[in-house]
């Protein structure tokens, strides 16, 4: 027997029967979406309603999405603040809407998670009825497998542009470095010697490796980071906790100290094929620490592990020049009113075709010696 419901939190959700579903990204993990959820971040206090959908047969878990009801844009890294000015200005709520994503994360994966692409079918008619009240259904940073499928559904495709960085066998980081120009090659060498010259040592530490106090200036850097930009941060201290003794495999720590005392952090998830640079911070300044610690020590650190992947996230170009190459990823969107999806239709157009243009680009700029 077959059955579709919708709960707030993944409380009474088998963790394996997820997990079986998620696979090993940890950002679709039982784990971190309840992690998310039980420690305040993601619920409807700060705009993220969980509404996720259950698709059962027998009793057993055939399928899910992980879908939350927004009264805002925040936390999302797929812009449409434009969008709902249109709405409201025309006197037509665009809040709250429903949004498929991992809170705060801009990361590509699973979507609909189901093995079947029947089962994804049913996933999708039943979050568009979730979201038939609302104005809009959003499914963010979603894996080729589902954007095409939403996209034969009809849902509004948008390509938006991050950078990761490809491990091409590289046996160390100077390996890595002599496929570059010269000019790359001198220019990173001298980053790195002038946080090395500032008496910046970095340490890595992993899983039960990390201690509270470290979870607890990292929180303290991550703060910081979020007032320097006049925001307030997403997460809190219990979130970093829990995922340190949840998900401890997945879960590294960069720590840049000098003189014996923390100046840095930066926190990284990772999986078997793939880094993920998430968050840094740090409680000093110190010129060029920034990209040390968040993209040559990952880099680094991908070499040395043998790691396919180091994604670096979305946004600054200033990336490419540090080996970092722009990859498109894909969003899909409904939206319930035909004015505003025809409208939204011929601005998605023009822009697609503005960020291939804007991928070429950076490519021309790349990094990296041409192959003869």
């Amino acid at each position: 027997m077959e059955s579709v419901r919708v709960v707030d939190s993944l409380a009474g959700v088998d963790r394996a029967q997820w997990n079986a579903l998620a696979g090993e990204q940890p950002f679709l993990r039982h784990e971190f979406l309840s992690a998310l959820i039980e420690t305040g971040c993601a619920v409807a206090k700060t705009g993220w309603l969980p509404q996720i959908v259950l698709l059962e047969r027998d009793g057993t878990l055939a399928g899910a999405m992980p879908l939350f009801a927004k009264n805002h844009s925040y936390g999302e890294y797929v812009f449409d603040w434009a969008w709902a000015d249109a709405h409201e200005r025309n006197g037509i709520d665009y809040y709250p809407k429903l949004v498929c994503a991992v809170p705060f994360t801009p990361v590509r994966g699973i979507r609909l998670l189901a093995a079947s692409t029947a089962d994804r079918k049913t996933l999708v008619k039943a979050a568009l009825q979730v979201a038939h009240d609302l104005s809009s259904l959003h499914v963010l940073f979603a894996r080729d497998e589902d954007a095409d499928l939403l996209d034969e559904a009809g849902f509004l495709m948008r390509h938006t542009v991050q950078f990761h960085w490809k491990n091409e066998g590289y046996a160390d980081f100077e390996d890595f470095l002599s496929r570059m120009s010269h000019q790359r090659r001198k220019n990173i060498r001298q980053e790195r010697r002038r946080v090395r010259d500032a008496g910046v040592t970095f340490r890595w530490l992993e899983g039960a490796g990390i201690e509270r106090q470290d979870w607890e200036f990292f929180n303290r850097c991550y703060r910081r980071t979020y007032a320097a930009h006049r925001s307030t941060p997403y997460l809190n201290l219990d979130f970093f906790l829990r995922l340190g003794s949840e998900m401890p495999d997945n879960v590294t720590l960069l720590l840049g100290e000098r003189e014996g005392k923390p100046v840095c952090a930066s926190l990284l998830l990772r999986d078997r094929r793939t880094l993920y640079g998430r968050y840094w911070g740090s409680v000093e300044h110190i010129p060029l620490m920034h990209f040390e610690c968040c993209y040559y020590q990952a880099i680094d650190y991908a070499i040395s592990r043998k790691l396919a992947t180091f994604e670096g996230g979305a946004q600054g170009e200033h990336k490419i020049f540090r080996g970092l190459m722009p990859v498109q990823t894909r969003s899909a969107h409904w939206l319930a009113h035909p004015k505003f999806a025809r409208a939204v239709e011929n601005f998605l157009e023009k822009e697609t075709l503005g960020i291939a243009q804007y991928v070429n680009e950076l490519v021309e700029h790349s990094p990296f010696k041409e192959k003869g």
